[in-house]
């Protein structure tokens, strides 16, 4: 990727940053010109009949309600279905599953099911304590690389490790076939999550994480 700048850096400033041992960091964002699609507006509508169906609220009321939800978690305008981007309706998928998870709602398995796993599908789940597979409750959060098996789980830095939710039945099949046939076959990717999302999800608390840093410190 080839970043060009619309002027000329101002070097004075850049140096004065890099004496002071500041970072200076650059945001990049990618505009996405893609259109919802059909298939993602059915989802959307879906979920949304399947929370009225349970509530009885009206689907235009519904609507509008998830979309200021997404607006308010992904800090973007306001966008209408017919016309927002690929990028937009998937936001506001997760938004609705996120709700319908924290509220117990029930839905249809095959809107779950159809949802790409990308990242943020991984992190819901996780947040949910939902299988990433199959959208069952009481997921475990299995690691990418197997914890145990003559490793010290006291020793293990869980800020390198990668994480999938994963329903004990799913669990137990991916160590009965093992991590890279397991992932193969459900198309699905583990995840390395942040400090705050590993501290957020109980993996690691406050005071491991802190230790960990203060590790890293005393190597550096």
């Amino acid at each position: 990727m080839i970043i060009r700048l619309n002027d000329d850096p101002d070097l004075t400033k850049l140096l004065k940053y890099k004496r002071k041992g500041k970072h200076i960091r650059v945001k990049v964002e990618a505009i996405d010109d893609r259109q919802i699609s059909d298939d993602q507006r059915k989802k959307i509508f879906a979920l949304i009949n399947d929370f009225c169906n349970y509530t009885g609220d009206v689907q235009h009321d519904a609507e509008e309600y998830f979309k200021f939800r997404t607006q308010m978690s992904f800090g973007i305008e306001y966008f209408h279905l017919s016309n927002c981007s690929v990028t937009t309706a998937n936001q506001m998928i997760l938004t609705i599953l996120d709700f319908l998870f924290e509220e117990n709602i029930p839905f249809k398995l095959k809107t779950w099911e159809a949802i790409p796993n990308e990242f943020p599908k991984q992190v819901l789940a996780m947040k949910t304590r939902s299988c990433v597979i199959c959208g069952k409750p009481n997921a475990d959060l299995a690691h990418y690389r197997a914890v145990g098996m003559g490793r010290n789980r006291h020793e293990i830095d869980e800020r390198k490790m990668y994480f999938m939710s994963l329903c004990r039945e799913h669990h137990q099949y991916q160590h009965q076939i093992g991590i890279n046939s397991f992932c193969q076959k459900f198309h699905i990717k583990p995840v390395k999550l942040s400090d705050e999302d590993l501290v957020r999800f109980h993996i690691l608390t406050k005071k491991r994480l802190k230790e960990l840093k203060e590790d890293d410190r005393e190597k550096a």
